[in-house]
């Protein structure tokens, strides 16, 4: 699934949106971190839905703007806009974090610096 053919972009630009208020928001954020705010978040917005009982969401403070947001967006959008399941939605996390990972490459910061071009 690439970004041409996601049905739910829309997802994809509400989170990203949201990712580069925070970076800009806290200092402390790079691309480390939001890619380990990430990988909460998809713990979090499951155990909003009763999945992922025996896993921890991390309380690390720079993280949190970022999992809050993510979770907020979820819950937003799961099974109210579009179709969009659970399984969609963390998908859209992974997609986010595997571009987050690629830019990473670039900079400590590197994913903020490319999407504050297009959001």
């Amino acid at each position: 699934m690439s970004f041409k053919d996601d049905d739910h972009i829309d997802v994809c630009q509400s989170i990203e949106a949201g990712l580069k208020e925070q970076y800009e928001m806290d200092s402390r954020i790079t691309d480390s971190v939001c890619i380990f705010a990430l990988e909460n978040a998809k713990i979090a917005i499951k155990k909003e839905y009763g999945y992922a009982k025996n896993e921890r969401v991390t309380t690390k403070e720079e993280a949190l703007g970022i999992i809050n947001e993510c979770v907020s967006i979820g819950l937003e959008r799961i099974e109210k806009v579009n179709n969009l399941t659970l399984k969609e939605y963390t998908n859209r996390l992974d997609k986010i974090c595997r571009s987050v990972k690629r830019h990473s490459k670039y900079g400590v910061k590197g994913y903020y610096e490319f999407i504050k071009r297009y959001v």
